[in-house]
């Protein structure tokens, strides 16, 4: 595990992913994102943006040091974190997606699209994701 620095910010726990509180809506979500290191702050920054524009009344949440986006009292449809060369997106309801989320999970519905540095994301396809999963019966955690 490392340190950001002494004091000037959360922990980064392996693969950089920031040690943020358990928190509910977007102010957890925001120090969560704030703390991503390098890239993948704007990796995280646009994903929010696009899961918001998206499903404008999504419900934000910070669980298990990542945010969570669902419906409110409807648990969740997709989170995200940092890894040590990405950013992995999780759609827990991913096998039902078409297509399918390229890399499989050891969980049987969850699918995930990594995110590298120099990736050229599909954006369609991310948005068509974001918005399936949206009406998926959400995952309570």
């Amino acid at each position: 595990m490392s340190d950001r620095g002494r004091g000037d910010g959360p922990r980064l726990l392996s693969g950089g992913n920031p040690q943020i509180p358990k928190g509910e809506g977007s102010g957890p979500v925001r120090d969560y994102i704030a703390a991503m290191p390098d890239w993948k702050r704007d990796v995280g920054r646009h994903l929010d943006d696009l899961i918001v524009a998206t499903v404008p009344d999504v419900h934000k949440a910070v669980r298990w040091n990542q945010p969570h986006y669902g419906h409110e009292g409807d648990g969740w449809f997709m989170s995200f974190r940092c890894y040590t060369d990405y950013v992995q997106v999780q759609f827990l309801r991913g096998t039902s997606l078409e297509p399918m989320p390229p890399k499989a999970s050891k969980h049987d519905e969850v699918r995930y699209l990594d995110i590298h540095q120099d990736d050229d994301l599909d954006e369609t396809q991310l948005r068509s994701w974001i918005e399936q999963s949206s009406e998926l019966p959400d995952e309570t955690l």
